[in-house]
């Protein structure tokens, strides 16, 4: 059984090889070597290591890492840098250095690391799924907007019509207007209708997902704006219900909070903070944008978004929409916590009194 050590090791991870920085009680180093960025490196250098305390800096490779420290029994802390620059703003930066720096700071006081913790491997696997998707999209909305630029070169602007059926509409647009450009133009559409077929696919991954792993998301998907997509992104983003003791702080973590840097006597008003999962953000932004907008549902929520953004100047729906969408945040973590229905009008009054 392995005994509890008094050292301190900071890992500054690389993709070929990563640093390691040992210090003892006295915060001195002893050790700074540099091992494989692999399993089997990490499981040579830590598996038969007392048990200790080891600091390392969040990244691409962090979640299995940490997980694997965490497995060989030892204290690990996920530093984050948006948080600490010492990390990210050092002006000598190595390898060598970052290692020690993490350990000290871990050795001083782990809250100094505003320490974060990984998704299980589990939601991180679902997420894929979501975030493959979103990637097929973009590339998709970049191949359509290729082809709009080029025939606009041309002198022909393509009717609007919906992504999925751009790339019939564009290939019988172009053999009427430029038929010299079919072949040119066919490669990207081909690329299209694939893209279209896989997405459409990933879209069914992600409802039968929601579905069968996820059954929670039907509640959510009460509110007006919310779909599968949305609701799904929201519990795997968030993953433990319970991780926050308000439902009000949740619109902090997904960055929909105002900044802030008061002193003295002055206290501005700054944008949002933008922390947390920039998509899970995007997708509440959207869904406010829908409850705000001309096909929304009555409910108690569009009623004082509008009511938010007649009341200011130009910014004001801007404003009322990312208002609307940390208002959605803290709705559906509540939903998700107490597991009541949800409706449009009085909900609010309600959730008060209760």
């Amino acid at each position: 059984m392995k005994t509890s050590s008094t050292d301190t090791i900071g890992l500054d991870l690389g993709d070929r090889y990563s640093q390691v920085c040992v210090l003892n009680c006295e915060g001195r180093v002893t050790k700074s070597v540099k091992i494989r960025t692999n399993g089997a490196g990490i499981r040579r250098f830590f598996g038969k290591r007392a048990s200790t305390r080891v600091v390392i800096e969040v990244g691409s490779q962090s979640p299995w890492v940490s997980q694997m420290l965490t497995g060989l029994g030892h204290e690990t802390l996920v530093a984050n840098p948006r948080r600490v620059k010492l990390i990210s703003a050092g002006h000598r930066k190595s390898d060598q250095l970052d290692a020690e720096l993490l350990a000290r700071l871990g050795r001083v006081d782990p809250q100094l690391l505003a320490p974060i913790t990984h998704r299980s491997e589990k939601s991180r696997r679902h997420l894929t799924v979501i975030r493959g998707r979103d990637e097929l999209v973009a590339t998709r909305t970049s191949l359509v907007n290729h082809v709009r630029g080029l025939l606009k070169s041309f002198g022909n602007r393509l009717p609007s019509c919906n992504t999925p059926a751009f790339p019939k509409r564009a290939r019988a647009h172009v053999a009427e207007f430029k038929p010299s450009l079919v072949a040119t133009l066919e490669p990207t559409l081909l690329v299209l209708e694939t893209l279209n077929q896989q997405i459409k696919e990933l879209e069914r991954q992600i409802t039968e997902l929601a579905r069968n792993a996820y059954p929670e998301t039907q509640q959510l998907e009460c509110v007006d704006g919310i779909g599968t997509l949305t609701a799904l992104t929201f519990i795997l983003t968030l993953e433990d219900k319970n991780r926050f003791v308000r439902s009000r702080d949740v619109g902090a973590y997904v960055g929909l909070c105002p900044k802030r840097s008061q002193s003295g006597d002055k206290d501005p008003e700054l944008r949002i903070s933008k922390r947390g999962d920039k998509h899970v953000r995007q997708l509440l932004v959207i869904a406010a944008q829908r409850t705000l907008g001309p096909f929304g549902k009555d409910s108690d929520l569009r009623s004082w978004g509008l009511e938010l953004a007649a009341r200011g100047k130009k910014n004001a729906k801007k404003k009322a929409v990312v208002a609307v969408a940390r208002r959605l945040a803290v709705l559906l973590h509540r939903l998700w916590v107490t597991g009541e229905e949800y409706q449009p009008i009085g909900y609010s009054c309600r959730a008060r009194a209760a």
